[in-house]
């Protein structure tokens, strides 16, 4: 018997793919990928329950590469502080003067998935990327920009969730919008982030999910966006492409090679056009407030 959060992979698919069962409507089960930005329904015969420790080689090959994804941004994190720092060396004869304040990118993330989202959210903070986090229906993601852009005033906006091609008869068109489940949501959010701010590089949007219409994305203004090839992207993929942009430099580009293999899918599940980061350092660099010393001046 199938219950609720049983792990599961399918029979007809090879078992490609791990599930978690979100729900059970007679003898159809909703399924969401533990590991991919998958939503999918399926006849309870055709699901196998699998133990945690027995997940499908798919699921495990992602997983392994987001631990390898994390190990290079932390690199990158690192290596963009290091130059941060050699900036500052000449400009300064005190070595204490030369240390300084970050200011990365701040990013607004919304998100159709409420357990995805909490993962990237956890993912930012060990990044140390300030993001605010909402869990948004894909439909209601252009009106819910309308109202937070002007508030929050982020510097990258991420619009993901559930997407995917749609069931239907042999050939579909791939590049309609009608195609697709949520991409038609995703461009209309675009182009609400983009009446906001039109300047690629002072608003860096980062948008789609699995087999989301990339052309139609960039088109619409991403700056990023899934999945140009039409494949399963990983639940964290555009954390990966968010961070990266929130630590480079406003004075580099987005290297998008760098991106590439920071990010668990790959070519084929992210892609962009050149953009600058949104990274920023001050002076000086205050350890703390409280023990500044003002003397009020008299009037």
């Amino acid at each position: 018997m199938m219950s609720l959060g049983d792990l599961v992979v399918r029979k007809s698919y090879g078992g490609d793919v791990t599930f978690r069962v979100e729900d059970i409507q007679r003898d159809k089960a909703i399924i969401k990928g533990i590991e991919f930005r998958l939503l999918a329904d399926s006849p309870v015969n055709d699901l196998v329950r699998v133990p945690a420790d027995q997940i499908s080689g798919k699921a495990q090959q992602a997983h392994i590469k987001a631990g390898e994804s994390l190990n290079l941004l932390q690199r990158a994190r690192q290596q963009q502080a290091a130059r941060s720092q050699a900036a500052l060396v000449g400009d300064w004869s005190d070595p204490v003067e030369s240390t300084y304040f970050e200011m990365p990118g701040k990013v607004l993330h919304l998100d159709g998935d409420p357990g995805y989202l909490k993962k990237c959210l956890s993912l930012y903070e060990q990044l140390r990327v300030p993001a605010e986090g909402h869990h948004v229906h894909e439909s209601a993601m252009a009106d819910t920009l309308y109202r937070l852009l002007p508030r929050i005033r982020p510097d990258i906006v991420v619009i993901t969730g559930h997407d995917g091609v749609l069931k239907q008869p042999q050939p579909y068109d791939l590049y309609s919008l009608k195609s697709y489940k949520n991409s038609q949501n995703f461009v209309a959010a675009i182009q609400v982030a983009r009446q906001y701010e039109r300047h690629l590089d002072s608003l860096t949007i980062v948008a789609g999910a699995c087999q989301s219409h990339f052309e139609a994305l960039l088109r619409a203004g991403a700056n990023f966006a899934s999945s140009p090839g039409r494949i399963l992207i990983h639940a964290l993929d555009p954390v990966y492409v968010a961070a990266k942009a929130a630590f480079t430099s406003i004075r580099d580009t987005v290297n998008m090679g760098d991106l590439f293999h920071q990010t668990i899918s790959g070519s084929r599940g992210v892609g962009g056009i050149e953009t600058r980061g949104s990274y920023r350092i001050g002076l000086p660099k205050l350890e703390n407030l409280s023990t500044l010393k003002v003397t009020p001046s008299a009037i």
